[in-house]
């Protein structure tokens, strides 16, 4: 299965042949483990080459295995539902026929923990229903405010724009980004339109956000289940009036917010470097927890600039790069292993251990009857 141009590399060629080699050798250290302790957690995972070299970074899987939580290469070209058993399923792959699979699969699996419901996923993938729910929400308390920028949606016809900015309302400059978001760069591109009569020269479907000042710094706040991180990002500068009435065009500009452009340890203005309020950001990760349906995403959030306490949420990405995530592998192992522990609670101890995919996977690695062997062992 091709997915976003790249194919996954278990599925041939030297890459294969690798990740055969590191498979029997993990196997190996599962077996052993199983001897004398059984694996806590076993994690089928299906994601694109790039997510895997970046997510599975070696630290991270050396603390898991260490803490008994073995990773498994999900094979799709194979049936999903031979191949495991998984307490958890990860995935981050796009595509139709690909949420259909884990769908069905989830449907006829409740006892493995799906991350994230496919149905609950797509909605990030267009850029006017992830930020709605938040519009819904309207989240203001003593600890500040949190909204979304004022905008359009733009699908057809950018002769009309700039009649349809007008009667909208918007102020420029205004930022333009793509309406879906696929996983390619493409649909991470940004662009500024400083003037009226440029914006006929987009090309739609796209989104178009008023900009607001906010000090050239967001906040990247990365939500794992309970697990919430913070962290500050150089972003796009304020914009002066004086600069917009010398600026015409529109401008692509860098993707920003990536790890290597950190403003962590910047000499920053205290009232743009102060991170929002933990309640505050409490309050909405949960609101958006039960409103996406999601564990694993982070928010994009700007502080207007001149104000304390007033916030804008401008992006939303489902299974992030949490590998810039500081920590990251302490607090991915733990929320993996509170997994289980949700788990077992919820049913009886005898009937967990006999249920249990850890128990099947133990004997069936001893016995050499596991499905894992067609798939990478981490």
């Amino acid at each position: 299965m091709r997915l976003n141009g790249e194919v996954l590399s278990c599925n041939g060629g030297r890459a294969a042949e690798e990740e055969s080699g590191e498979n029997e050798r993990e196997l190996h250290s599962i077996v052993s483990v199983g001897i004398s302790q059984p694996p806590k957690l076993v994690v089928g995972y299906a994601l694109t080459s790039k997510k895997k070299k970046s997510f599975l970074q070696p630290k991270f899987v050396g603390l898991a295995r260490n803490k008994g939580i073995f990773f498994i290469a999900i094979d799709v070209n194979k049936p999903l539902s031979d191949q495991g058993p998984f307490d958890v399923v990860l995935h981050k792959l796009s595509g139709k026929e690909w949420s259909e699979v884990i769908e069905d699969y989830r449907q006829k699996h409740p006892e493995v923990t799906v991350l994230d419901p496919p149905n609950s996923v797509k909605n990030l993938y267009n850029r006017q229903s992830m930020l709605q729910e938040v519009a819904d929400l309207n989240l203001s308390d003593c600890h500040g405010k949190v909204g979304v920028p004022k905008q359009l949606i733009v699908t057809k016809d950018p002769s009309s724009i700039p009649n349809e900015v007008d009667k909208a309302g918007l102020k420029l400059p205004l930022v333009v980004k793509p309406l879906l978001v696929d996983g390619s760069a493409k649909s991470h591109e940004l662009f500024l339109a400083y003037d009226q009569c440029s914006l006929s020269e987009l090309e739609p479907p796209l989104v178009l956000q008023e900009f607001v000042n906010h000090g050239g710094v967001l906040f990247k706040v990365y939500i794992v289940g309970e697990a919430i991180k913070v962290v500050r990002r150089f972003s796009l500068p304020n914009i002066t009036k004086r600069e917009l009435e010398k600026l015409a065009g529109v401008f692509r500009f860098p993707r920003v917010s990536c790890a290597a452009a950190s403003a962590d340890d910047a000499d920053l203005d205290p009232g743009v470097a102060e991170l929002p309020q933990r309640p505050l950001l409490e309050n909405l990760a949960g609101e958006l927890r039960q409103r996406l349906g999601l564990r694993l995403f982070n928010v994009d959030m700007i502080r207007e600039h001149g104000t304390k306490d007033v916030f804008y949420v401008i992006d939303i990405n489902y299974f992030p790069g949490y590998g810039k995530m500081p920590n990251y592998e302490h607090i991915f192992t733990d929320f993996l292993l509170g997994l289980v522990q949700s788990k077992r609670k919820r049913i009886p101890a005898t009937q967990a251990s006999s249920e249990s995919a850890i128990s099947r996977k133990g004997s069936d690695l001893l016995s050499g009857d596991t499905a894992a062997s067609d798939g990478t062992v981490l």
